[in-house]
């Protein structure tokens, strides 16, 4: 007797947790799976390019000119060398010299007080002319040479801020599906969260907003004592329900290189993962009952088939899920452009599962103190 109470309130709590599954992925995820823009990008503005660079000749040498010579008729492009010791320097001279719209901001090694990319950034948020910045890093290259008109024409009188996507390149290897569903699957979230008017990150490798924005919030102040965050906890902190929309055309994405193995890929989301825990209450409690619903899905389907309790109930109800994920997914996939993920998502979504704890425990023990 105790047994068939016991089995029945672990069918319970399964089959709560699958519902809480299900409105997530219907009244939240859906928004940006079915979004439709509707939003004509509006005439060319005056925008500032910031990128900070610490030691990244290679990539700037590879990526700089396809920002340089976009096909947008006024911005800048300001380059903050974070007291680089590579060939930087003499790549971005050489690179002044030819392009008019490139602007250097040099720091010496003894100027950043504080950790992280937050100080540099600032200064080069401080240095641009223009109101209307778009950020992204020595490391991305934009998917065409409109990607400042995509991003820049959805700023308007009442937006802000302007949430774009910053891809990883498909390459071989499973681990590169995995970085690729994680990315795509973050942005499904702070895409449908933006649209559904409570958004709370934003990717440093393709974001903007306003200047005004930034000085009138303090910039980074608030949260200098965090290594990361110049992204997610600062859009966390001014994003609100009115002032914040979002780019998704394939015209206006980024592509970075993404990391080639599991130790450095590990610490890379140590790293992103480790400002989570200072975003607002409601954000937090959001994305925990996401993510808890989702381990507990799993964690009590297999239990209860393992006991074989209500096989029938448990594989249909698991069987609803599966083919609500498969839809949201399928659409997001489309939208974002990433292929050959749909088919493995539960599988990496279950590996990620597994990962994450073990990421967030380690933050506890390990200090990042480091923004490259």
């Amino acid at each position: 007797m105790e047994i068939d109470f016991l089995y029945n309130y672990v069918f319970w709590v399964f089959a709560a947790s699958a519902a809480i599954q299900l409105l997530y992925f219907w009244m939240i995820f859906s928004r940006f799976a079915f979004y439709k823009d509707k939003v004509k990008p509006q005439a060319d503005i005056p925008v500032s390019v910031i990128i900070c660079a610490k030691n990244e000749y290679q990539n700037l040498k590879e990526y700089l000119p396809l920002i340089l010579e976009q096909d947008y008729s006024d911005f800048e492009v300001v380059v903050v060398n974070d007291a680089s010791d590579d060939e930087t320097i003499f790549f971005l001279e050489d690179m002044e010299r030819k392009y008019g719209n490139l602007k250097i901001v040099t720091l010496m090694q003894d100027l950043n007080f504080f950790s992280g990319k937050k100080f540099p950034l600032s200064v080069g948020i401080k240095s641009a002319k223009n109101e209307h910045l778009l950020l992204t890093d020595a490391d991305c290259r934009p998917a065409s040479r409109n990607w400042i008109r995509e991003m820049a024409g959805k700023f308007s009188s009442k937006k802000d801020i302007v949430l774009g996507y910053g891809a990883y390149n498909e390459e071989a290897g499973f681990l590169n599906r995995i970085i690729r569903y994680e990315t795509a699957t973050t942005a499904l979230q702070y895409f449908s969260y933006a649209l559904s008017g409570i958004p709370y990150m934003g990717v440093g490798r393709n974001l903007a907003y306003k200047k005004e924005l930034f000085i009138k919030s303090k910039g980074f102040i608030s949260h200098y004592n965090v290594a990361s965050g110049d992204d997610d906890l600062f859009v966390n902190k001014v994003a609100g329900k009115s002032n914040t929309t979002i780019c998704v055309g394939k015209e206006s994405f980024t592509f970075s290189k993404p990391q080639k193995s599991v130790r450095t890929w590990f610490r890379q989301k140590r790293r992103h993962l480790s400002a989570g825990k200072y975003y607002k209450f409601k954000h937090l409690f959001l994305l925990g009952t996401w993510s808890l619903s989702t381990f507990l899905f799993y964690l009590l389907f297999i239990f209860l088939l393992i006991v074989n309790f209500l096989t029938v109930a448990v594989l249909s109800i698991f069987a609803v899920r599966l083919l609500s994920q498969l839809i949201i997914y399928k659409k997001t996939f489309n939208r974002l452009n990433e292929k050959k993920l749909l088919l493995i998502s539960p599988l990496v979504e279950v590996i990620l599962l597994v990962l994450y704890p073990v990421i967030i425990i380690s933050n506890l023990f390990v200090k990042q103190n480091r923004w490259k």
